[in-house]
């Protein structure tokens, strides 16, 4: 029989409520056999040989970090860019410092430019209206009107270019015609007028050199917040074909110090331009692909309304304070014909879902579902869990539905969503987390990197706290206990991915 090794700490936290804490974890052949005190492991130490392995002896061990929903593939394609952002990140390889006014954003973005090679596009990533003002087509141009310049929205879901990229895209007028979501005269592309943009840049910001350089960096941005696994909840968003061979080159293997779930994409995005049937199909061989490190299981992840950082979420009334809409980002009667097909064969569905009207969208289809082909334990699982009200919670409960929130909506939006969105109360209650685990919803915290810093500890520092950037305590009666915030980070977020029983 394999030899035991014993590690000591000053505290195990096991996350086990009937057997909370320990001092010693015993482990075989990389299995947990017992925790609890090293005094009490005697019937497993005699079965073999055992050492004690004391360098955690004055440590704290938690279980493994989990992040349910990032998207490497999207993290590949905004990694290489340059970060000019509103908020602190610290990344493995830089430290980037807040910019936060227009002038400052303008004269970053002008400092690039000068930096780079003549000929040679310049991306950068992290703009927002709330702290940068309006940065569009004729601002870009005030930089340069020759170097492609496109500046990606924080939220990922749009972008703006100046009349270079446009150029260099070969994005004419006549090329977009009335293509939705796309205000070309100020070089915006947003949702699905995005995509149609995206089908010309993708064959250099997926080039294998940069897309591999991507990934690898992502490895490194995993590793540092401590994460034993992850969800990557959209596999194959740009090119499966393309991702899949560098998902295995860089997450796979011996040296990669987590695992990574894979949620495939169930649809494409705007109308009801593919078939269900066809497209469940396809998904269903995946898991025949699975490796060491990565696992198809039987889910599938859908989305409903927009973007959160773009205020594209669709509200119920009174909506926004501007008068603005929210955007769908599959029409509602392709998400639901959607969902029905990957419900009636039994995969559990997670929905990119971030305003209240969307969320009620969400809740009558599965209510009509559960009522045509009832299924006990669907693990039905809204992502985001933006903006929401405690009827809709109380509904979700009664579906037996769960929440994998981002909580970090809180931290850097909720008091700029108070004065420029949708007023304080409904900002105060962004990640309704509290209410969540109260009506009893299996309830996990996650990145959604990059649209939060893969950092574990501070998603459950933001939901035991909910203070936001400014210092202000937003709806404290919302808060998580630290005991149920790391709940959500481990083994909350093994049941979302439905790994909890590994």
């Amino acid at each position: 029989m394999s030899d035991i090794t014993v590690y000591t700490a000053a505290r195990i936290i096991t996350m086990n409520p009937s057997f909370p804490e320990g001092r010693a974890i015993a482990v075989r052949n990389g299995k947990i056999l017992e925790v609890g005190e090293l005094k009490r492991m005697k019937p497993w130490l005699e079965t073999g040989t055992y050492r004690v392995d004391d360098s955690f002896s004055e440590m704290v061990i938690l279980p493994g970090f989990i992040d349910p929903h990032l998207h490497p593939s999207m993290a590949a394609v905004l990694l290489p860019m340059h970060f000019v952002t509103a908020m602190e990140w610290r990344l493995p390889w830089e430290h980037v410092t807040p910019v936060r006014s227009y002038e400052a954003f303008m004269s970053k973005l002008r400092e690039l430019h000068e930096r780079l090679e003549p000929e040679e596009p310049l991306f950068v990533w992290g703009y927002h209206q709330h702290w940068h003002g309006s940065v569009q087509r004729k601002a870009i141009n005030t930089i340069s009107r020759k170097r492609p310049i496109i500046v990606w929205h924080r939220s990922f879901h749009e972008f703006f270019l100046n009349d270079g990229a446009l150029n260099w895209l070969g994005l004419t007028r006549d090329v977009v015609g009335n293509a939705s979501q796309i205000d070309y005269e100020n070089g915006h592309f947003f949702e699905a007028g995005k995509a149609l943009a995206m089908q010309r840049l993708n064959p250099y910001i997926l080039s294998p050199e940069r897309f591999r350089e991507g990934l690898a960096r992502l490895r490194e941005v995993v590793h540092l917040g401590g994460h034993t696994t992850i969800g990557d909840m959209a596999t194959g968003m740009f090119d499966f074909d393309m991702e899949w061979p560098a998902m295995k080159e860089f997450l796979e293997g011996s040296e990669v110090p987590f695992r990574t779930e894979c949620v495939a994409i169930g649809g494409q995005l705007g109308q009801l331009s593919q078939n269900p049937e066809e497209v469940r199909a396809k998904i269903d061989i995946l898991p025949t692909l699975n490796t060491h490190r990565l696992n198809f299981r039987r889910r599938v992840k859908l989305f409903c309304d927009g973007a959160f950082f773009s205020q594209l979420a669709q509200m119920n009334p009174p909506g926004y304070i501007s008068g603005r809409s929210g955007e769908w980002m599959m029409s509602p009667e392709a998400l639901e014909a959607f969902a029905r097909e990957f419900w009636r064969h039994n995969y559990k569905i997670h929905v990119h879902t971030t305003g209240d009207l969307g969320l009620e969208l969400i809740l009558d289809i599965v209510g009509r579902l559960q009522s045509e082909y009832p299924r006990f334990d669907h693990g039905f699982t809204i992502e985001h869990f933006g903006f929401s009200n405690p009827e809709q919670v109380a509904r979700m409960a009664k579906l037996g539905m769960s929440v994998s929130c981002n909580a970090y909506y809180l931290y850097e939006l909720s008091g700029s969503y108070a004065r420029h969105g949708i007023g304080y109360e409904r900002a105060s209650q962004m990640s309704r987390v509290g209410s969540a685990v109260r009506a009893g919803l299996a309830t996990a915290l996650h990145s959604d990197f990059t649209m939060a810093p893969a950092n574990a500890l501070n998603h459950a520092w933001i939901a035991a706290n909910r203070i936001n950037v400014e210092g202000e305590v937003m709806a404290p009666e919302e808060r998580l206990s630290v005991y149920q915030a790391l709940r959500a980070i481990t083994s909350h977020a093994a049941n979302i991915l439905g790994i909890d029983d590994e």
